[in-house]
């Protein structure tokens, strides 16, 4: 156990220093300054932005900004619907995959558009490789880039830009062009070495040792995964994610997309700390986020590394280890590892089934899920941050008396109203969806109709759905896949709540953000609170847990906390 917690602190010491440089070169491509890689993707940015017809020095203010950003991202959403319905009359489709059904390719445009990638299919016999392409591949791409473009726009307000805080046109090519194409390309190339496959044709059919005839499905498996990592997107080509061994076929693939979940979400916490000038505070922020994170690492670990009970009717004795949904090639550790990581960043993809979980190791990703501010998606998880922020300010300035400050400008009535919103709209779309669910379930199931969504009636079976509506509202995608969740109750239910809560918690902290950057400064005083000291530290993370979990605390009781208390 010691060798493997060694094993883990390394690995993520690693993740943690690489993310430094890459957190500074994010910041210089956004301040327009010079970068080694300039030469090439310059001038492919300022092709894509005289196509797409921008005008590059044309500067938004918050609300334009917000506006381009919400329709840009409803053109993607009709050409996705468009080609996913028709996909089997175009081309690229060596293995003549039919059209989605309208209601699976409602929740599914809606899941890739919001960067959640919640798949309620199998991509590798529901999409053909025109979908894959053109619809799942470019939406990881440009929803990532829509990520942090908001984020640095938010971080412009932060630093004094009091109207104009960029272009979003022009900041989404940059960190579309110049930041995730580069590190896609070359986590590509690594992933095609080790045994990822990049192929146009159809599937294999092979002969087994055993004599029998195998279809193995295959595709551009390489250039998608490298993305679905970086940009915290976790959509798989194969319904098994990166539990299937073209996704991820080594143990240094293994590796390599864990600090691909994890790096940019860090990154972007150094990027503030540039752009705003105030490095110790970035360094608070990046603190407070990792000693989120460790304990539910901790948790996850201790959860899946402990023995199992005995399975019932079965006189094996209890195990060592909780290997059922796991690899044995990835083990325990690295599991435990890649579903906190990819829970706590909003990302979902998995390399073992969180289905199988013991139930404290699934409540260490459900919560995750539920603060969703632990470094989160590719900047909107600092978005989620900034508005802790906000609310830490507030109660920190009411606890000595002062009117609260941030960064030298007033946290008044309007910003705490934005921030409340901002806050409550997340338990609010998982409460309400997981209320839903389990009386339309259980209403159903009385009638004498079930509706066989659940496989595991009681505390699981209710954390299959929690898991499922916390999954959509954090745009994470990852899930408790014992659920039959295409139907057009799951399909509808969570693509409404995947959109409530991309669009909300992104418009809302620009709106905060802008409100505060229309104020004068004040100068900072010996009186001023000093948000980037040890003590507003431990004063924030204290608000993220309190206000992050509290709300969850009875639903944690009747699902996980309920099965193991059980023996689950």
């Amino acid at each position: 156990m010691l060798t493997v917690s060694l094993v883990l602190v390394f690995v993520i010491a690693v993740i943690v220093g690489t993310s430094i440089p890459l957190g500074r070169h994010i910041a210089r491509v956004f301040e327009g300054r010079s970068t080694l890689l300039d030469p090439v993707l310059v001038p492919l940015e300022r092709g894509v932005l005289r196509l797409a017809g921008v005008d590059a020095g044309r500067q938004h203010d918050w609300r334009a900004y917000a506006r381009a950003l919400l329709l840009s991202n409803l053109v993607m959403w009709l050409a996705g619907w468009a080609i996913v319905t028709l996909q089997h009359h175009l081309p690229l489709n060596p293995d003549g995959i039919g059209n989605m059904e309208p209601t699976l390719a409602f929740n599914t445009i809606s899941s890739f558009a919001t960067n959640t990638n919640l798949q309620h299919y199998a991509g590798e016999t529901a999409l053909s490789y025109f979908s894959q392409i053109f619809v799942v591949t470019f939406l990881q791409f440009v929803t990532a880039g829509t990520g942090i473009a908001a984020s640095v726009a938010l971080m412009r307000a932060v630093a004094g830009a009091r109207s104009a805080v960029g272009n979003f046109y022009v900041d989404l090519a940059r960190a579309t062009v110049r930041i995730l194409l580069p590190l896609a390309l070359a986590l590509a190339t690594v992933l095609l070495w080790q045994g990822s496959p990049a192929t146009l044709d159809g599937a294999a059919t092979v002969v087994t040792l055993e004599g029998h005839t195998q279809i193995i499905a295959r595709g551009p498996v390489a250039a998608m995964v490298a993305i679905k990592q970086l940009g915290t997107n976790g959509g798989g080509f194969f319904g098994a994610n990166s539990t299937h061994p073209f996704e991820n076929p080594t143990p240094l693939t293994t590796l390599l997309e864990i600090w691909a979940i994890l790096a940019i979400p860090m990154a972007m916490v150094w990027t503030f700390g540039v752009l705003v000038k105030r490095r110790r505070l970035a360094v608070m922020v990046f603190a407070v986020m990792l000693a989120l994170f460790v304990p539910l690492l901790a948790l996850g670990l201790a959860a899946e590394a402990g023995r199992s009970p005995e399975p019932a009717g079965m006189s094996v004795g209890p195990v060592d280890a909780a290997m059922e949904g796991k690899e044995v090639r990835v083990g325990t550790a690295l599991t435990a590892l890649w579903s906190v990581s990819t829970t706590a960043t909003s990302n979902g993809s998995v390399a073992g089934m969180h289905d199988s979980l013991t139930p404290l190791g699934g409540l260490a990703a459900m919560a995750g899920m539920w603060l969703n501010t632990i470094f989160g998606g590719v900047g909107v998880g600092f978005i989620n941050m900034f508005v802790f922020i906000v609310v830490a300010v507030f109660v920190a300035g009411m606890m000595i008396g002062r009117t609260p400050e941030l960064l030298g400008r007033k946290v008044e009535a309007r910003e705490m109203k934005l921030a409340s919103l901002a806050l409550l709209w997340h338990p609010l779309a998982i409460l309400v969806g997981t209320a839903a669910a389990c009386y339309v379930w259980s209403a159903t199931t009385g009638s004498g109709s079930a509706l066989g969504w659940l496989r595991n009636p009681g505390p699981h079976g209710f954390s299959e759905m929690l898991y499922e509506f916390t999954s959509a509202a954090a745009n994470n995608g990852s899930g408790f896949e014992g659920l039959g969740d295409n139907t057009p109750f799951w399909n509808i239910s969570t693509a409404l709540v995947m959109l409530g809560s991309r669009y909300v918690p992104i418009i809302v902290p620009l709106a905060l953000a802008g409100s505060l950057s229309a104020k004068p400064a004040a100068p900072e005083t010996a009186g001023t609170l000093a948000i980037d000291s040890a003590t507003f530290g431990v004063t924030l993370w204290a608000v993220v847990v309190i206000l992050g979990l509290l709300m969850f605390m009875p639903v944690a009781v009747l699902g996980p906390v309920a099965e193991h208390l059980a023996g689950g």
